[in-house]
């Protein structure tokens, strides 16, 4: 049986014995938009919870429009310009919108990325497009302090808009239950403090901060208090097929157009299962996503919740960008020295978490269900080391881990596209 998983931009065959009970677990096949610039203007048109973009727009002096970075293949081509071309009729000039690249703390996106990434010449032309800078303190206003005591530091470009605009795809999230909405703005464009409170223990070691869970996620909720703080903002969200296209757009009030994204995607993006798995195969969803280290942690805790205890996960992913930030690698030295009980035990008080390091812990979650094993051909020798995971860079000898996991029965998990699409035990 040929499998072929999400890997790089060509993706990788696996071929599995015949005789193998092999489940390959995909999204249902999804809706796709057979008109997908009038699914876009039809979306501005006819809001969830708000004015028209157009009525909006009538009498503001400035708009900001937030786009996702380079990891997330948002359709910033199709939906940027129509967005724009709605503010222009209703009323505001190009000079007044300016789109921003909600990049976190990763690195900015800029010369032939940024393009590619935008999506449009005219845009690109058009209107100022400019990264977020999560250290630049004085790029930032501080907006006060939430429930939970996070002091809320946001990129002062989209704070002090008129007219706050995020866009982005919805799909499962390992921390915050499903991207999109609220997360394009924390930790989208908050400054680094905000974001280290957020990503400490506190937060990412609660139950309920994992993927597909909102009711309930202290991280969705602190995200939502610092959308109020900054009095309201507008999305426009999408959801996209395993192929890149358009299944669902919809525009309105932040909260409320998320939430409703968040019910159509779910039946699709969610799949419950009667049993674990001892031998799961699963990708990091491929090109962008796995262009760094720091992403193909998601594929692995995406896989874990069908893992049997002692089971092995396979995953495979290009990393062809390294670890994704030096104080990442930082944050495996200390795992790799610690191990993981040392490790968990160094984070656990803290109350702002060094930079990325939360992506080990999240990494620490399916390492304690089982084994976890690395199929790249990216990464020096000495980064492989600090990956903490068993590391395969031939095919035939990742064949044969497999086939020593599935044993006589051959019962084999198989996720090509990895955390794009989360399976469950009922």
């Amino acid at each position: 049986m040929k499998v072929n998983m999400s890997y790089g931009r060509k993706g990788l065959e696996l071929d599995l014995p015949d005789e193998w009970q092999v489940d390959v677990i995909n999204k249902k096949s999804m809706p796709v938009v057979g008109d997908a610039p009038k699914a876009v203007a039809d979306a501005l048109a006819n809001p969830v919870g708000s004015g028209t973009l157009q009525q909006e727009a009538a009498g503001k002096n400035s708009a900001c429009i937030l786009i996702c970075d380079i990891t997330r293949p948002v359709p910033n081509g199709l939906i940027l310009p129509i967005i724009i071309k709605e503010l222009m009729a209703g009323g505001m000039s190009a000079e007044q919108i300016t789109v921003l690249v909600a990049t976190g703390l990763h690195r900015p996106n800029e010369g032939d990325e940024l393009k590619e990434l935008v999506g449009s010449d005219w845009v690109m032309d058009t209107v100022k497009v400019e990264n977020h800078f999560a250290r630049n303190d004085g790029d930032h206003v501080e907006l006060g302090v939430t429930g939970r005591g996070t002091v809320v530091k946001i990129d002062k470009r989209f704070a002090r808009a008129d007219l706050r605009i995020v866009t982005g795809l919805v799909e499962p999230h390992f921390m915050a239950g499903y991207s999109g909405g609220r997360k394009v703005i924390t930790p989208g464009v908050a400054h680094q403090d905000t974001i280290r409170r957020i990503h400490t223990n506190t937060f990412m070691g609660h139950p309920k901060a994992v993927n597909c869970q909102i009711e309930g996620n202290p991280l969705h909720e602190e995200q939502i208090a610092v959308v109020e703080m900054l009095g309201g903002a507008l999305a426009v969200n999408t959801v996209i097929t395993e192929h890149r296209e358009l299944s669902f757009v919809n525009y309105g009030e932040i909260q409320a157009s998320h939430l409703e994204a968040v019910e159509y995607v779910r039946p699709y993006a969610e799949v419950y299962l009667d049993r674990p798995y001892h031998t799961v195969i699963t990708s990091s969803a491929g090109y962008p996503l796995d262009k760094t280290y720091y992403q193909t942690v998601k594929g692995m805790v995406g896989a874990m919740e069908i893992l049997q205890e002692g089971g092995n996960i396979f995953i495979v992913s290009e990393i062809s960008e390294g670890f994704g930030s030096p104080e990442y690698l930082e944050a495996q030295k200390r795992f790799v020295e610690l191990g993981m009980d040392g490790f968990m035990a160094d984070i656990a008080p803290k109350t702002a978490a060094a930079i990325d390091e939360w992506q080990t812990e999240e990494q620490v979650k399916p390492m304690r269900r089982g084994t976890v094993r690395l199929f790249t051909q990216g990464l020096s020798a000495a980064e492989r080391r600090l990956t903490g995971v068993e590391i395969i860079d031939d095919k035939e000898a990742l064949m044969a881990a497999i086939s020593r996991s599935a044993g006589k029965d051959g019962r084999v998990a198989v996720i090509p596209e990895g955390p794009y699409i989360l399976p469950f035990v009922k």
